[in-house]
């Protein structure tokens, strides 16, 4: 058996499976397997071909039988000068590409991914466009089953709700300050203050057939409007019959007056659609990198210098089955010196019971919760039979 796992840029690494990870070579024991399109392939889908550069941000991936993989992903196209200056907005959809892996002994090959399918674009309805705001997100689709719901499969993806942001306004339950709390803000001060600018939500989507090919918006099932403007990495995590909504957001894109720190979050609640509640004592956070919650965070490319150098360490985390948590290095060090990372981060694994969480630091080597380089346990084996009916070159 043999663990692959895609990257954002759509590239791949393998490994084989089985091997404790003081036995593995320094990198891991990975090997790196190239780019999953062809180039060019996933630019044919707009209908704009005059854009600057294209690219593909991260998704999810699912296999079928006989090692057929449906990967979604979000497929971009920026429409720049030469300076780097906005022409137009950027256009990103949800897209699909199929291909088929094929592993044995020699290694693992991938085949297929020369075509993509459009799937969804922002209606202006439930999720902002561009036509509404020039800055939307609108990316990151994981699709799953819902055992509620048998023969039905959803998928959640990071959207903005939609409204003008020339004149988006929040509501009391936006706010959601709970009765006699001494920290409240009327409506009018946080309107005032440039919190309408921080609207993200998770979205719902319902696939309308079985090839998941063609799929229908439904209203989102989580709001974070005048809270943060990013909801990004949604995923749905199933255990114990909860339902654990977990995505990612950033120091920067909290509203006037708020922060976190870089990491995950969590809600937890009894169905796709229910009143999610903010896990571990209603804070919500489940992951963090450090921070120092007294001090602005400043960016990537231009930390605080009062901010912990791992502050922008990792972001884009995926919560895998089994609580292991797999993220990407951005920006590691101060602001006199740092640097990007550029790579798989090591992996954390993380307990969950009811609505809470906890790192788990009985994992990894050293017994401080973190384990090796994107260290994921291989759950599917691709090629029960062991035979390549497509020889490996």
């Amino acid at each position: 058996m043999t663990t692959v796992t895609c990257l954002q840029r759509s590239a791949t690494s393998y490994r084989p499976a089985g091997i404790p990870a003081d036995q593995r070579p320094k990198n891991g024991g990975w090997t790196y397997g190239g780019l999953v399109f062809p180039e060019g392939v996933t630019g044919k889908i707009f209908e704009d071909q005059s854009y600057s550069h294209q690219t593909q941000w991260s998704g999810s991936a699912r296999i079928f039988p006989g090692g057929e993989i449906k990967l979604f992903f979000t497929d971009v196209a920026f429409y720049r000068d030469a300076k780097g200056n906005d022409i137009k907005p950027y256009d990103p959809r949800i897209a699909l590409s199929v291909g088929h892996v094929h592993a044995n002994k020699n290694g693992v090959k991938f085949t297929g991914f020369d075509k993509v399918i459009p799937l969804l674009k922002a209606d202006g309805t439930y999720y902002q466009t561009a036509e509404q705001n020039p800055y939307f997100n609108f990316r990151d689709p994981f699709t799953f089953k819902d055992p509620a719901h048998p023969g039905e499969t959803y998928m959640v993806f990071e959207g903005n709700s939609a409204m003008q942001r020339s004149s988006a306004k929040c509501t009391a339950d936006d706010l959601g300050y709970q009765e006699g709390d001494p920290y409240t803000e009327t409506v009018p001060q946080v309107n005032s203050s440039g919190a309408t600018y921080q609207i993200g939500n998770i979205g719902l989507a319902k696939a309308k057939n079985a090839d998941l090919t063609e799929w229908e918006f439904l209203p989102p099932i989580l709001s974070a409007n005048c809270v943060t403007d990013q909801t990004e990495r949604p995923q749905i995590y199933q255990k114990d019959g909860k339902y654990y909504l977990f995505t990612i957001s950033h120091s920067t894109t909290y509203a006037a007056g708020i922060t976190g720190p870089e990491g995950v979050y969590g809600f937890v609640g009894d169905g796709i659609r229910s009143d999610y509640q903010p896990m571990n004592m209603g804070s919500g956070l489940v992951l963090g990198n450090p921070t120092n919650l007294n001090y602005y965070p400043g960016t990537p490319f231009d930390p605080d210098y009062n901010q912990p150098a791992g502050h922008f360490q990792s972001y884009s985390h995926y919560v895998m089955p089994g609580g292991l948590v797999q993220s990407f290095i951005d920006t590691i060090g101060v602001k006199e010196n740092f640097r990007r990372g550029g790579t798989l981060a090591p992996t954390v694994k993380i307990n969950i019971n009811g609505n809470s969480s906890e790192v788990d630091h009985t994992y990894g080597i050293n017994g401080d919760g973190l384990g090796g380089w994107a260290d994921i346990s291989a759950n599917i084996n691709v090629n029960p039979s062991g035979i390549n009916t497509q020889p490996l070159k």
